[in-house]
């Protein structure tokens, strides 16, 4: 399995591959990100079809938003390997503000039949197959014949962002003092500023369980150890800080004040890291300690349940719906 982020533009840009790039292409992620993404497609359409994927879509009515604004879309790919040789891809993306989060599964012994078109099955939204080739075309017909419209697009109604994070077995060793902050930022997409009061920039190398409500640090530390040790996608749902004190020096918001922002979280572990894709369902006031000290949880506040799909339910095992085969648990 490999991990990799890009962002949404044209030509799109790498940002992180995993090392299961290694087993499953031959070559080092470091090599593959300084060539591009779409440089390896083996397929026969164009390179342009891929990113337009991800590129926002416009709105054909005054409505805010539409349901067929999809962010998380299954599709499958020939990425050509080290010695050229094309291998077949199944890719699970989730468009997260600006960058796409990819989870790649190579199957090494298929042979090759070129896709003429790219084909991706849209996972929310409509949840329809999108012929993006023609799609494409259409839309550069219709471009030519009438010109560019005001570009008006729906929002996400779940904004979600990416971690990667160190991986568990690489935290430096408990004289450091660090194993008990838990495993460091590596990476984060722009997007986390629509979910918590964060800079992107301020959060590398920052300790992800800090980020993390107090009542959840247990639970979300016991779920980066169990994705350290399974092949599979995990999931799990849990609290952040609205305002987590990041900078020494800034107004610390007590924690009694600090509204948590429910996340749902898929996790994947592959050998130089942890990705964590979340997903904002919700918030809801901090919880109260009760005689006993233990929290009692405060009743969830603007979260709107209507067509929400689970990101466990977008990854059915369901074959016939999603087609995604028993390697996502």
């Amino acid at each position: 399995m490999v991990v990799a982020i890009h962002t949404c533009t044209t030509p799109l840009k790498l940002l992180y591959v995993s090392s299961g790039c290694r087993a499953a292409l031959g070559m080092t992620p470091e090599f593959i990100i300084a060539q591009g993404g779409t440089h390896y497609i083996a397929d026969s359409f164009t390179n342009t079809d891929y990113s337009h994927t991800f590129a926002e879509k416009q709105l054909d009515s005054d409505d805010e938003d539409s349901e067929d604004q999809s962010s998380v879309f299954m599709m499958w790919l020939y990425i050509k390997n080290a010695e050229d040789t094309p291998v077949l891809n199944r890719i699970l993306s989730f468009k997260a503000g600006s960058c796409v989060v990819c989870v790649n599964t190579a199957y090494l012994d298929a042979p090759f039949n070129d896709h003429h078109e790219l084909k991706v099955q849209a996972l929310d939204g409509a949840m329809r197959l999108i012929n993006v080739t023609q799609e494409r075309k259409t839309e550069s017909e219709q471009q030519a014949r009438h010109g560019s419209r005001p570009r008006r697009y729906a929002q996400s109604k779940y904004p979600k962002t990416a971690f990667v994070l160190e991986h568990p077995a690489l935290i430096e060793t408990e004289e450091t003092g660090r194993r008990g902050e838990g495993p460091l930022t590596v990476f984060v997409t722009g997007s986390v500023g629509e979910i918590i009061d964060a800079d992107p920039s301020d959060l590398n190398s920052y300790p992800f369980l800090k980020l993390v409500a107090p009542e959840d640090i247990s639970r979300v530390s016991l779920y980066i150890e169990r994705l350290a040790q399974s092949p599979n996608v995990l999931f799990e749902k849990f609290s952040l800080l609205q305002r987590p004190h990041i900078i020494d020096g800034d107004i610390r918001v007590a924690d009694a004040r600090n509204t948590r922002i429910i996340v749902e979280s898929l996790g994947a572990a592959a050998q130089d890291g942890v990705l964590l894709l979340l997903r904002k369902v919700g918030e809801k006031q901090p919880p109260t300690m009760g005689t006993t000290g233990n929290y009692l949880h405060a009743k969830v506040c603007s979260e709107d349940g209507r067509g929400y799909v689970s990101l466990a339910e977008l990854i059915s095992s369901d074959c016939e719906t999603t087609d995604i085969g028993d390697i996502w648990s």
